[in-house]
Formats: structure tokens, C-alpha cells, sequence
């Protein structure tokens, strides 16, 4: 079981802080399945303990009445906890709730949030950076078969001739389907390699891609034309399953199709089937069922790059999670408006589908 402790910067469990008074707003923490340690480093920690009563809890869940003797005082939740209606009446001077697992889960009242003027933020940005860089790489690899080669050459099986269907990026038509967070930090990535990139993105107008210099398109446009696609959108209602065989099958053959936001944007045995034939080569990291079960098709397909929903799972950046946090906490009690994570937006969140993190995709980031 996690323990709570108040207000102690290190590994123990339980400790007052002598700067900390009890007139002070409470900082409720819930971070499970992240760790304390892991996305707070100590500057941060103090950072926080100078904006409030931090109350730290860390390696389970916490308990629901823990949770509610605290939420009286809470100016802010860090964390993961559900937030009723019922549980919002208790927290009368609750000023912003910060998701550290970089979701929005469907266990907030959003609606009572937005009438009360609470941000319920996500701590997502710090993901798209080195989400962007990997991808990128996966692109480039399957596009000059570099795993291929590597694997060959390590059993003697190398042959000149193997670069026989490779092909630039250089001069191509590239396409980013999802415009957020991770299609923002890829696009300055692409622009070297090309001046004809397109974007769909239905939850944003046109008028403002043409500003960022991309080109609009529809989904099937950005399958028909590019020789590259992204697919880096957020799974929606809207979107769930949709692209599939016939996306595929427009595309030239041996184009590449890099998978790294949420697997149920596409129909996942199509997309497999189209790589097994040559018609696309795939760049997978995010998966139907994850962990990946032993006997998941995906791992002996041919034409694919494979990962295990690794690349955002760069240590130097788990610290970012909590400065993110601390950066929009001190605006907001400041009277500001929080501008370094995510906010929540009525408008389309409802939409989103969004799953909790399993504790096991955070194990590489432990060590």
C-alpha cells in the first residue's frame, strides 16, 4: 500500500515540514501509476511545498478517504483522482486538478470543472518531443530498411542489393494525420525534408493550417498523395477504426505508415495484413491490447518496425512532468491562466477516448 506524508523532499513516507502552516492551501497528490521520485525532482519539490500544504502520496492509489479529508483545503489534486459532482462540493477552494498520467480519463464531471472555472490539465506536451523524434527515425529506417539490413548483416545475410527499394524522404510528399500535441513537434522535424506537407485534422480550421504552412487535406487525401503518413491523432469517437484497407491500398506501394498515438485509429488486422503484402511497410508503436500478448500477429509480420509503446519512454524527461506542473500551478495562483500543459477543452473532450496507463509501460522508465 502507498503511504501519504506531508511535506517531506526525499524518499521517506512521513514527515511535517516546519515551513509548512496549516492556514496554508492543501496540494493533494494521487499520482499512481507514476512515482513521486520520478516526476519531481527536488527544486520542484520545494517549488511546490513554497505554494502550499503539500500533502505526498505515493505507490498506490489513494484511498478515497484519504482523498476526501483533504479536499476541504485542496487548492490543487495532482493526480488521478475521480471528481464527482459530490466530491466537487467538498472542495470549495480547489483551483486546478493536473493529470501526471498526460490523459483526460472519463472520471471527472468536466462540465462542473468548466462552470466553476477549475483547469483540468494534462501533462501530455512533455511526451511529443521525444514522440517526434522516434518517429521520425522509425519513418526514415523503413523507408531505407536500415533494421532490415542491421538484422541481416548480423547472420551474414547482407547483400548489396538490398537497397533496391529504398527511397527519400527528401523531396517527398509527407502527411501528419492528427495535429496536437505530437504533429506541432514533428512538423519542425519534417520541414527540411520537404515543402509539401499536409495535414488533416478535422478539430482544427483550415485557415490556421495554412498559417503553419502545411496543406490541408482530408484523411484519404493524405493516404492517396503522401509517401509518408503520421498517424499521431488522439482516438476518438470519431475516428475509431477508420483507417483501414481502403487507405491503404491507395498509397504507392512500399510507402510507410508510422502508427505512434493510439492503435484504434486504425482497423489493426488490416493494417497488418497491408504490410505482410508489401503494399506498405508499418512503424508500430502502440498496440490493440497492451501489454502485447506472446502471440500478437504483429510481432512475425514482414514490412514493420516494431516497439513496445516506447517512444515517448525517455527518462530525462519524466522530470519535465512535475516542472510542468509546478509552472502552471504557480500561474494559476497567481491569477493566470496555465500555459504549459494541456487543458482540458469542453468542446471536444467528451469525444476522446482515453484509457488509463498500465503500470508495465512505465517500467522503462524506473530503471
Amino acid at each position: 500500500m502507498g503511504k501519504a506524508r506531508r511535506s517531506r523532499r526525499g524518499g521517506g513516507r512521513t514527515a511535517p515540514m516546519a515551513s509548512i502552516h496549516s492556514n496554508e492551501g492543501v496540494i493533494l497528490l494521487d499520482p499512481h501509476p507514476r512515482r513521486i521520485d520520478r516526476i519531481f525532482d527536488e527544486p520542484t519539490k520545494r517549488r511546490l511545498e513554497r505554494l502550499g500544504r503539500v500533502i505526498w502520496h505515493d505507490g498506490s492509489p489513494c484511498p478515497a478517504e484519504h482523498v476526501d479529508s483533504h479536499l476541504p483545503d485542496a487548492i490543487a489534486l495532482i493526480g488521478q483522482s475521480p471528481l464527482d459532482k459530490a466530491r466537487l462540493d467538498r472542495a470549495p477552494h480547489l483551483r486546478a486538478v493536473f493529470n501526471v498520467e498526460s490523459n483526460f480519463l472519463p472520471n471527472i464531471d468536466y462540465a462542473e470543472c468548466n462552470r466553476r472555472g477549475i483547469p483540468v490539465l494534462s501533462t501530455a506536451p512533455v511526451y511529443a518531443r521525444p514522440v517526434a523524434e522516434m518517429v521520425l527515425a522509425m519513418a526514415i529506417s523503413l523507408a531505407r530498411r536500415m533494421h532490415e539490413a542491421d538484422a541481416a548483416l548480423r547472420v551474414g545475410r547482407e547483400s548489396k542489393g538490398d537497397n533496391h527499394d529504398s527511397f527519400l524522404l527528401h523531396g517527398k510528399t509527407l502527411a501528419l494525420v492528427g495535429f496536437g500535441n505530437l504533429g506541432r513537434a514533428l512538423l519542425p522535424l519534417l520541414r527540411p525534408f520537404s515543402r509539401e506537407i499536409l495535414v488533416h485534422d478535422p478539430w482544427i480550421h483550415p485557415a490556421v493550417l495554412r498559417e503553419l504552412d502545411v496543406i490541408p487535406a482530408s484523411l484519404d487525401e493524405c493516404f492517396a498523395r503522401a509517401r509518408v503518413v503520421f498517424l499521431l491523432a488522439a482516438n476518438t469517437s470519431e475516428n475509431t477504426g477508420r483507417i483501414g484497407r481502403r487507405q491503404f491500398s491507395s498509397m504507392q506501394k512500399g510507402s510507410v505508415v508510422v502508427l505512434a498515438s493510439r492503435a484504434a485509429l486504425v482497423n489493426f488486422p488490416e493494417l497488418l495484413a497491408a504490410a505482410a503484402s508489401g503494399q506498405i511497410r508499418a512503424g508500430i508503436d502502440v498496440w490493440p491490447e497492451e501489454p502485447i500478448p506472446p502471440g500478437e500477429p504483429g510481432r512475425t509480420t514482414p514490412n514493420t518496425l516494431i516497439q513496445a509503446h516506447r517512444a515517448g519512454s525517455v527518462p530525462e524527461i519524466q522530470a519535465l512532468i512535475g516542472q510542468l506542473v509546478a509552472d502552471d500551478l504557480e500561474s494559476i495562483l497567481a491569477g493566470l491562466a496555465p500555459q504549459r500543459c494541456q487543458r482540458y477543452a469542453l468542446e471536444t473532450g467528451s469525444k476522446l477516448r482515453s484509457i488509463p496507463v498500465g503500470a508495465w509501460s512505465l517500467q522503462a522508465n524506473s530503471s
